[in-house]
Formats: C-alpha cells, structure tokens, sequence
C-alpha cells in the first residue's frame, strides 16, 4: 500500500483544488469510486471473481479504512456480479472518503449556506501532494509510451472510463490523444479488453469491474461521442 487509496486519488483528481467543487458528474464520480475499491481490493488479492460473482478469498485488512471497511463489507455479504457491487459500494462512499482526506489534511472542509436555507459544503485543497503525485504519474504515463507501473496503470484505467481528461487540464484533440493512449495503457495492463481466467484471477476480475464502471458511466451519462 502507499498510503492512499485509488478512490482518493480519484477524488482529488476530480475536486478543483480552489473552488473545492467536483468538476465532473457526481454519479460517474461515485461509481468511479467504488470500483477503484474494488480495483484495489482484486489487485491486493482480497477479492476475485469466479462463477459469476466477485467474493473475497483473503479477509486480512490491507491497512487502508476505506478499503478494509468495503472488504469487510464484502466478506460479511452473499457474492454479487461486478455491476452489482458497484452500485451497491456507490452510495456514501464519497462522503466517507472526503471525511478521510479531511482528516488527513489534505482537503478543507468549507461549509455554506446557499439561499438562506441550503447547506453546501466545498472541500479546497490544503496539501497538493498527493494529487501532484498523481498527475505526475499519470502525465509521464501519458508522455513516454511505456506501460507504468501497476497502480498507475489502474489510475488511468479508471480516468479513462470516467472521462476525466477534462480533470487533466486537457482538451480537444490533446483531449482525445489522452484517451487513446489511457486505453491503450489499460488494455497493455490487462485492465481492459478480453477477459480471460486462463492466467491469472487478478486481471480479469479488474477487468470485469472496470467493464461493469463502463457500462453504468455509459447508462448515466450516455455513451461516449
């Protein structure tokens, strides 16, 4: 473990770090959230996919709150398919893991009152380093036409799926060139593509959960132009 979790880096990736609004659709960024939970549980071999349903196979916590409280979830809980477990982690999530940040320093939490009545709160940074980290990663990922390493690669799996090149400060065609080369990581990874049990439960239970965030982006959001 690094000490932060996908999901988190996800998060902060999607949050402007001075308005401290999301700067994408909330349900994508939900769904995006919980499977990276999932996508970090398969990869830290907690979970697995077999017979058409993701179970744990390892109950030991990995270390991390947010994801030992999901796998704790999930060992206590009959199996479910991919999609399933994905809508089912979605709700609350969010909240749970910008408390976490919170905590953690890394965001502020900014409470307000819009209206007179409506209580909205903004989450601005406070400690850019994770996320530095993250763009980083996920620029030189982006830039040398290697494939990264495994926990990189899983990042941009998911900010290709989301649709997060927005969040990456591009746009248009440098937009679309980022897309490309994201899914090109992905399937390079074996995070996307053909799924195969063959070699390996790790890889296609990401796989699985990475179509399942696919198909439930494409089914909020419409499909991708």
């Amino acid at each position: 473990m690094t000490g932060v979790a996908l999901a988190e880096e996800l998060l902060l990736l999607a949050y402007d770090d001075e308005t401290g609004k999301a700067t994408m659709p909330r349900i994508s960024l939900d769904l995006g959230m919980a499977a990276a939970v999932l996508v970090e549980l398969a990869l830290a071999g907690r979970i697995a996919y077999a017979d058409g349903s993701l179970a744990a196979i390892d109950p030991t916590p990995v270390g991390e709150p947010i994801l030992d409280a999901v796998l704790a979830r999930i060992v206590d809980d009959t199996p479910h398919s991919p999609s399933s477990w994905v809508q089912r982690l979605r709700h609350g999530l969010r909240d749970r893991i910008l408390g976490d940040l919170v905590g953690r320093g890394l965001v502020r939490d900014v409470e307000e009152t819009e209206l007179g009545f409506i209580v909205v709160h903004r989450y601005p940074a406070a400690d850019l380093s994770v996320e530095q980290d993250s763009r980083r990663r996920l620029g030189e990922a982006l830039a040398d036409g290697q494939l990264p390493d495994e926990r990189t690669a899983a990042l941009a799996t998911l900010v290709a799926v989301l649709r997060m090149e927005p969040a990456l400060g591009l746009t248009g065609e440098a937009a679309v060139d980022a897309h490309r080369r994201l899914e090109e990581i992905a399937g390079g990874a074996g995070f996307s593509g053909n799924v195969s049990l063959d070699d390996s439960v790790v890889r296609p239970s990401v796989g699985l959960v990475v179509a399942a965030l696919a198909r439930a982006v494409d089914q909020a959001l419409g499909k991708r132009p």
